[in-house]
């Protein structure tokens, strides 16, 4: 009669799980994903495991499991087709202990999943590990630390005048240095225009459609053509289709004035990345008075 452990072996797959995030590179070239690709690799061929297929999540975090490479891995354990997953170690896994505990602990043992954590010599096979528990403890105050001390570094950047969030339409990061914005003259020239238009009385609706007849690309169109690599969806299928609220967020933006507004949003916990709006403290300001006053500021620092 053959173990548990020949049986897994024999059938089902076996998912070789890689991660890697930003916070991770203090720790050398060890966990990167092609090496944790090659130990995983030659650690199934030593010990028979040979249907085997990567699961990779490069510049994911552990402290959340929203990621690509292992939400692929869930679905497929959900329909049957895994039987072990294998990690280089319990970090590499997740470094929420709560969940991971949930995982190793619950779900793989209800699907008949087996799992192995090859550094930290965990092989649910073998039984409860009692040092487990305590090495993701270990790994979350791991994760902790390090966005402790990557928000204290934001917290000295910012107050220091740096600014931390990309620049605004009109700027452009300077090419001497990185950490300075300065005026993008194509953008600032249709920026100057918004205003005046505002001043002159034109609704945020009309100086949307002048801008469209006129075709002149929306602000993510002009990042692209621009090469510039920037957030944001692009749901326009028209690259000069301006929107209201487009036009309203530009009048509204203190950064036309030449000011640095840092810290306009945060996070609650380490482990959840939403992000939630400072109120009162945003330069984010709406209303005819605000905007009419920021355009007088801004005509005077982008004088043609």
């Amino acid at each position: 009669m053959q173990s548990n452990k020949n049986q897994n072996k024999n059938q089902g797959m076996t998912a070789l799980y890689c991660r890697l995030s930003r916070d991770d590179g203090s720790e050398g070239d060890s966990n990167s994903v092609a090496n944790q690709k090659k130990m995983l690799k030659k650690y199934a061929k030593e010990h028979g495991f040979t249907n085997t297929r990567y699961y990779i999540d490069d510049g994911y975090t552990g402290t959340n499991f929203n990621r690509p490479g292992f939400q692929k891995m869930m679905e497929d354990i959900e329909m049957g087709y895994i039987q072990t997953v294998i990690v280089k170690d319990m970090s590499r896994f997740g470094r929420d202990y709560l969940t991971v505990g949930y995982y190793t602990d619950t779900y793989f043992p209800e699907m008949g999943i087996r799992f192995i954590a090859v550094n930290d010599c965990v092989d649910s096979a073998d039984g409860e590990n009692e040092l487990a528990p305590f090495r993701n403890v270990m790994n979350e105050m791991y994760a902790r630390d390090i966005s402790r001390k990557v928000r204290s570094a934001h917290r000295i950047r910012g107050n220091s005048g740096e600014p931390l969030s990309q620049p605004p339409y009109g700027y452009m990061k300077s090419p001497e240095n990185k950490k300075r914005w300065i005026v993008d003259p194509d953008a600032a020239a249709v920026v100057r225009r918004i205003f005046k238009m505002a001043l002159e009385g034109k609704g945020n609706e009309t100086i949307a459609r002048l801008l469209q007849e006129d075709h002149v690309l929306n602000p993510l169109a002009y990042w692209d053509s621009k090469g510039m690599k920037r957030g944001g969806k692009k749901v326009q299928k028209d690259p000069c289709k301006w929107s209201k609220c487009t036009i309203q967020k530009i009048l509204s933006q203190q950064e036309y004035c030449g000011d640095v507004i840092n810290f306009k949003t945060y996070s609650k916990s380490f482990k959840n990345k939403t992000r939630w709006i400072i109120r009162g403290k945003t330069g984010c300001f709406s209303g005819t008075s605000m905007s009419r006053s920021l355009n007088g500021r801004f005509l005077n620092r982008f004088k043609s």
